[in-house]
């Protein structure tokens, strides 16, 4: 049996949970890091959460993070590795190429004067 390639092999499931996508998109912005706190208002998601996607990603190699003091209180911060960076640009390309292609499949059936999908005006059938 053969295997063929596909858009969705390359969907890895470590950027594909939604949480750790948000996480993703926030370090990817952000070249010094960010901090815990930071991630955790912007992700709206709890320490606990937060601290489990982390762990995650950490052990990806994905990203790296470092603790340390600022005055007395600890401080810690999450950045993006450059191979988790090459790995997650190459996630949003695959993520980009099935949903263009879900986009075409369901623009066939869209009926006319629905709402565009990405931007562009839906095809009528």
């Amino acid at each position: 049996m053969t295997t063929e390639n596909t858009p969705y092999d390359a969907l890895e499931r470590v950027f594909h949970e939604p949480n750790r996508l948000a996480i993703l998109s926030a370090l990817a912005r952000s070249e010094n890091g960010v901090s815990f706190t930071d991630l955790k208002s912007e992700c709206e998601l709890t320490d606990g959460n937060l601290s489990r996607h982390i762990k995650t990603l950490e052990e990806s190699k994905v990203i790296r993070v470092t603790k340390k003091f600022v005055g007395v209180r600890p401080r810690t911060t999450a950045f993006l590795t450059a191979n988790g960076r090459r790995q997650f640009v190459a996630y949003l390309q695959a993520l980009e190429q099935v949903l263009h292609e879900a986009a075409k499949s369901v623009s066939v059936t869209v009926p006319k004067g629905t709402a565009p999908l990405f931007g562009r005006p839906a095809s009528a059938s």
